[in-house]
């Protein structure tokens, strides 16, 4: 009985398939943690969105940006509607059941037997583990509620960046989404820098990569990723980032999750969909 989580997938669907196959998931006895970003870019969406909800509680996924920019679409907001390829899905005859299914995934997954946490973006210093749990909590609420609809017609943009316990409303629910399925650099007092994108090293000194502010309150928390490929596979600072750029070219990789430190098990080389950039 083994756990296995893999980075970004977004709609690689073979890929995917071939990568259990290589590392012997067994979808009656193993658990799979996916970081999120199931979809779009990639070829087959729909086949993965369609597998991974098949394997029932055998899966565990949480919601990444590109997740929640189908949903949107779906509701009608289609403010980046020309940075996807989801009319697969969006036209199946099992689109409902599939994006029902899709919005009541977590935003934040802990498992404290194996005392690890995943998550497809980052977290802002601020934030300890229970005030995490607790700021999913309310976006997931907001999902899976009467009101789904207006918060996905209201969660782009990039303000507010810098949190506060006094925000309300869509403020506070965007400043929580924002951290959970955008981040990437921050600044030491913790504002969110959402147009950050290269690599580390290529920034100005005040600005770091999240998971590197020394103020961190969750820096002696486990805690695995996804979302930023430019930065490939890391294992530093109690924080595991899985995404290696598969849609991209790059690979597709898994590690097996346990107490102990956790195991590459495998990245499968992929020929990629897409060139950066």
């Amino acid at each position: 009985m083994a756990t296995y989580a893999v980075g970004d997938i977004q709609g690689c669907y073979d890929e995917l398939r071939q990568l259990l196959d290589r590392i012997g998931f067994d979808p009656v006895a193993d658990t799979l943690w996916l970081v999120g970003d199931l979809v779009n870019r990639g070829p087959e969406s729909l086949a993965v969105l369609r597998y991974v909800k098949a394997l029932g509680e055998q899966a565990v996924t949480v919601l990444g940006n590109h997740d929640l920019h189908l949903l949107a679409l779906a509701v009608g907001n289609d403010k980046h509607a020309k940075k996807s390829n989801l009319d697969d899905i969006l036209t199946a005859p099992d689109r409902d059941e599939i994006l029902h299914w899709l919005r009541h995934r977590p935003l934040m997954h802990v498992d404290e037997t194996k005392r690890f946490s995943m998550l497809h973006a980052g977290l802002p210093p601020q934030w300890d583990l229970a005030q995490a749990r607790a700021c999913a909590s309310e976006v997931e609420a907001e999902l899976q509620g009467p009101g789904f609809v207006d918060f996905l017609h209201a969660m782009y943009g990039n303000e507010p960046d810098i949190w506060s316990p006094d925000l309300a409303g869509e403020d506070r629910l965007r400043f929580i989404t924002n951290c959970f399925t955008r981040l990437r650099y921050c600044n030491r007092d913790g504002r969110l820098l959402l147009n950050e994108k290269g690599l580390p090293g290529s920034q100005p000194d005040e600005v770091l990569p999240w998971f590197k502010v020394p103020s961190r309150a969750t820096r002696q928390d486990r805690i695995v990723f996804g979302h930023w490929s430019m930065l490939g596979y890391i294992a530093e600072h109690s924080v595991w980032g899985l995404d290696t750029g598969c849609l991209w070219g790059g690979s597709l990789t898994a590690v097996r999750i346990r107490r102990k430190k956790p195991i590459k098990v495998f990245d499968l080389d992929c020929t990629g969909y897409l060139t950066p950039g």
